[in-house]
């Protein structure tokens, strides 16, 4: 394998864990008119590792070299922008002070961290839409590609980009500044900002492409970031419900996939396997979550965890719960994917043809016209009806929408049993 070859897996795990917290730092020191410009810097930074590493050899200290030379390279971008001249000279020294930490000194990270989470209220501001407000969070923050985002709200690719330019745009031409707000401020900000960090912990549970099913470093951050603030002066009942709800999610992951990385389904999995330790903080948070009087859509979606958490078995889901649980959800939070999910409740409860029919409507949906989980969804309802040819057919239009190596290895099994091999419900 060559130089480079062994260099970009290790500079695309880098990128993806340290690129939004550098851009989030340096955006601080910059300002947020020029959110661009700390892209920029973090952007070219991984370009000269991509050069040197492979020739000089990986530092030491990946993550360190790579804030020095982003501080760097900002410095430098300062003293040549004309619009930050009368800037310059304060901002090169809190640049120039913090490239000089050590990088072993913890203040590194207990500072990046507070950048980060200032950063996504920043960008949830209540003067930009919310849709777009999530977007550039998990853009500048998450570091998310713009197809990563497309796929997390069902959109189209152009139409993410245009949001973002059309976001940072008006970031530009506002004064927003990244002082932190008062508490009223940042209470407007909560829901979209709790909003962030769910769609963080979805691309790492279920990730929509790439050859793991499952991205624990995007599950920890977004449980790390909900857990800061349920530790905070901001926390609401909600916050906790959210905690409560990734918690108990992220106990199933080591019992999600085999040692070959393919899916386990939910009814399938070892619960031994199940992190105890995950699920009790799920309990501890979910029962501070009860608190108050309203009743947010991580409230019913953490209750629904909770319920399969607390079964000794499979066989002992308390389907008729999550059933009610899920219209509960659908009258929140009304959206397709909700009312897919609702649909395997449905077929457990009711049975397939009852499913059938539940999700017959979300055909016409066009966020879920290549969403992958619907035609596979209908293909085993299908298959359960005794409706093999029609089943593979679905199986067979799944395999050509976008989704991870686990999940394609999954439908192609699938397929393969449309024949008349029983098949599990690919999700709930």
């Amino acid at each position: 394998m060559s130089e480079v070859a062994q260099t970009v897996p290790l500079l695309e795990h880098l990128f993806r864990r340290q690129s939004g917290r550098m851009v989030a730092h340096l955006a601080r020191l910059l300002g947020p008119a020029h959110l661009e410009l700390a892209e920029e810097a973090v952007q070219e930074t991984m370009l000269r590792a991509l050069q040197v590493w492979p020739s000089q050899g990986t530092p030491e200290n990946p993550a360190a070299w790579l804030f020095r030379v982003a501080h760097n390279i900002a410095i430098d971008v300062v003293r040549r922008d004309q619009t930050l001249r009368e800037k310059t000279d304060a901002i090169v020294l809190e640049l120039t002070n913090s490239a000089s930490m050590p990088p072993s000194d913890p203040g590194i990270e207990e500072q990046l961290r507070d950048d980060e989470l200032r950063m996504i209220f920043l960008c949830c501001h209540p003067d930009i839409p919310r849709d777009s407000s999530v977007a550039l969070s998990l853009k500048t923050v998450g570091g998310f590609s713009v197809r990563e985002i497309a796929r997390a709200f069902l959109a189209d690719d152009v139409a993410i980009a245009q949001r973002l330019v059309r976001t940072k745009r008006q970031i530009r031409e506002t004064s927003l500044t990244l002082d932190a707000p008062g508490a009223a401020e940042m209470e407007r900000r909560m829901d979209a900002v709790l909003d962030v960090i769910y769609f963080i912990f979805n691309e790492g549970y279920t990730a929509h492409e790439g050859d793991d099913l499952i991205r624990l470093d995007l599950c920890r951050e977004a449980l790390r970031l909900a857990r800061l603030i349920a530790a905070s002066s901001l926390v609401q009942p909600r916050v906790h419900a959210l905690v409560a709800l990734m918690a108990l999610q992220s106990a199933r992951t080591e019992a999600r996939v085999d040692s070959a990385g393919n899916l386990i389904l939910l009814e399938e999995q070892d619960r031994s396997r199940w992190d105890q330790q995950l699920i009790s903080l799920g309990f501890h948070h979910f029962d501070r979550s009860m608190s108050g009087y309203d009743v947010s859509q991580y409230h019913v979606e953490a209750a629904i965890a909770a319920t399969h958490a607390r079964a000794s078995a499979t066989g002992s889901i308390d389907w008729k719960s999550i059933l009610q649980l899920y219209d509960q959800l659908l009258a929140l939070h009304p959206s397709p994917v909700v009312a897919l999910n609702r649909a395997v409740a449905v077929a457990k409860v009711d049975g397939p043809q009852a499913a059938l029919q539940a999700i017959e409507p979300l055909e016409a949906d066009p966020k879920l016209r290549h969403y992958y989980l619907l035609l596979a969804i209908r293909g085993h309802l299908l298959l359960e009806l005794g409706r093999r040819t029609e089943a593979a057919a679905y199986f067979r239009s799944a395999l050509e929408c976008r989704c991870s190596e686990p999940e394609r290895r999954f439908l192609r099994r699938k397929l393969a049993e449309a024949r008349g091999t029983h098949c599990p419900l690919p999700r709930v």
